[in-house]
């Protein structure tokens, strides 16, 4: 195999796996999906993939130097990512109670565009995404990148992300995971808002 080749497998392997990892991202397509609809949640894994596309490209462009030569620039970006994170984590325990209506066929889409944009922002409101790119890229890519590796490189970071996720939301729409949501909805919500909340307390203090 090529080696241009192999290093973009690879890299697109460590992401995949770093996508399966619970974090803020898996929370939030899952309650989408389980809680609003396939569509949505399709919405919100889309997101998902924007957001990894644009980290792709941000990481080859050098932001892992950027933040080691600034290092208050990486306490701002990643205490406002904490503090998206929080407040995500208040709006699932304010609404843990709230009765759900649930999107119905035939609705405008606004639902699954809602949705594509929460979850690209919740995406890059994580700064240490970045970083893991990054580190990712500086391990795993050649010492000379070709014109088509930077071009390669942000479209499978997408796909990886984004086929995972859209993997996810179509898992979790199903029926019976979303009559368990349904029926359990408090107790998930907070479980879900408490997680989202130690993630953002977790990315201000460490």
């Amino acid at each position: 195999m090529d080696a241009a080749v192999l290093s973009v497998v690879s890299i697109g392997a460590a992401l995949g796996l770093g996508a399966m990892s619970p974090g803020p991202s898996f929370i939030l397509v899952a309650r989408t999906a389980v809680a609003s609809s396939r569509r949505a949640g399709i919405g919100a894994a889309l997101g998902m993939g924007a957001g990894s596309f644009l980290f792709a490209i941000i990481a080859l462009a050098g932001l892992h130097t950027l933040l080691s030569a600034v290092p208050t620039l990486w306490l701002v970006l990643k205490t406002a990512g904490g503090l998206y994170l929080l407040w995500m984590a208040y709006k699932m325990f304010r609404g843990a109670r709230q009765p759900l209506a649930l999107d119905l066929p035939g609705s405008n889409g606004k639902t699954a565009r809602r949705a594509f944009l929460t979850a690209l922002t919740t995406q890059l409101s994580n700064p240490k995404t970045a970083v893991v790119f990054s580190g990712v890229f500086a391990a795993l890519l050649p010492q000379q990148v070709s014109l088509s590796m930077y071009l390669a490189i942000p479209l499978v970071a997408m796909m990886v992300d984004g086929l995972w996720y859209l993997f996810v939301a179509f898992a979790l729409s199903s029926r019976g995971p979303r009559n368990t949501y349904l029926r359990f909805k408090a107790p998930l919500d907070r479980l879900g808002g408490g997680v989202m909340a130690l993630l953002g307390i977790r990315l201000i203090v460490k």
